[in-house]
């Protein structure tokens, strides 16, 4: 039987109050242990195909590595990786905390907390802020700020974090607090439904609106960069944008863009933003060098962020001010600050 063909799962009583088994590991608290009375619907059905449609809050692979961890009982046993069901069984599930990486310590950091609650946190990244370890910056991150200000965040993957910003971009990113918010996130995310609106200063005078729908992959030559490619292993990327402004730089026509993404790969808007003639003004890696004593980042900012509560499922939406660099910019361009 196929993922296709699997029956929906009636009447399975689920029960996240469960206290009994000593086989199973009590000691994370904040994650309840879940036990499934499974019927005759799970007949003939693999666990863990069964554990997908039950228990939707985690994904088919963390689920998948429990199980062979061992962390999931049916009747009582430890459960066998791809073991079909009866249909009459119960099985016991232990949700675990993601394994972090040691090098991912808290740090004290001064955080602009736009909102927070049980299952997320919107946070207005400043310029210069690396999100995420990785070499040459093992510390001073945003993650390390993260496990210091929440530490359970060690518990979810990669702290919460479920999208990125470059290291020189300011403005909105959500922090997942739990596993099943993380879940969540990452699925919306998957869905293009997250709305991400970014304010960007470009050189030059693109039309008045438009859609950049361009794959992006790896640079041939520069492993460092990225670029619009045709190549199988690049991803679909797709940008709209709208010109609000234009003004003067160093003697140079420039364009307040306002861009909206679809999809949200590694430097998008810059990638895409050059691929049709308009740098981002002081993009050093895109732009041009001579240009870039102008301004010291690349001129972009993630302005408005908009995706469904993990927990309510109601459309939330956050908006941020323009950091006083980037509203200085746009002053010396003789363009009223957005």
């Amino acid at each position: 039987m196929n993922s296709s063909e699997i029956p929906i799962l009636n009447n399975v009583a689920i029960d996240t109050d469960f206290d009994g088994l000593d086989e199973i590991d009590e000691t994370v608290a904040e994650l309840p242990v879940i036990q499934l009375h499974l019927n005759a619907d799970a007949c003939g059905i693999r666990l863990d195909k069964v554990l997908g449609t039950l228990v939707p809050q985690y994904s088919r692979s963390r689920l998948q590595q429990w199980i062979e961890a061992g962390h999931v009982l049916v009747d009582g046993e430890v459960a066998r990786a791809k073991m079909t069901m009866y249909g009459d069984e119960t099985v016991i599930v232990q949700p675990q905390p993601a394994p972090e990486e040691e090098a991912f310590k808290p740090e004290a950091m001064e955080l602009s907390i736009v909102h927070e609650d049980a299952a997320i946190l919107v946070i207005n990244k400043p310029a210069g802020l690396v999100v995420h370890p990785a070499a040459g910056n093992w510390s001073g991150t945003l993650l390390n700020g993260l496990l210091h200000h929440f530490p359970a965040l060690s518990g979810v993957p990669r702290a919460g974090i479920v999208h990125r910003l470059d290291k020189d971009t300011s403005g909105l990113m959500v922090v997942a607090k739990t596993l099943i918010a993380h879940t969540d996130l990452v699925r919306q995310l998957q869905a293009r439904t997250v709305k991400r609106e970014y304010l960007a200063l470009v050189w030059g005078t693109p039309n008045a609106s438009g859609s950049i729908d361009a794959a992006i992959g790896r640079h041939p030559r520069d492993r460092i960069k990225m670029a619009v490619s045709e190549n199988m292993t690049a991803k679909p990327a797709v940008t709209h944008f709208t010109r609000l402004a234009t003004g003067m730089l160093d003697r140079r026509p420039v364009s307040l863009m306002m861009c909206q993404l679809e999809t949200g790969r590694t430097h998008q808007i810059r990638v895409h933003m050059q691929s049709i003639g308009f740098p981002l003004v002081g993009d050093a890696l895109y732009g041009k060098q001579h240009l870039t004593v102008v301004f010291p980042r690349q001129a972009l900012h993630a302005r408005r962020l908009g995706l469904l509560h993990p927990a309510s499922g109601v459309a939330v939406e956050w908006s941020t001010e323009l950091p006083v660099d980037f509203a200085d910019l746009l002053a010396r361009a003789g363009i009223q600050s957005f």
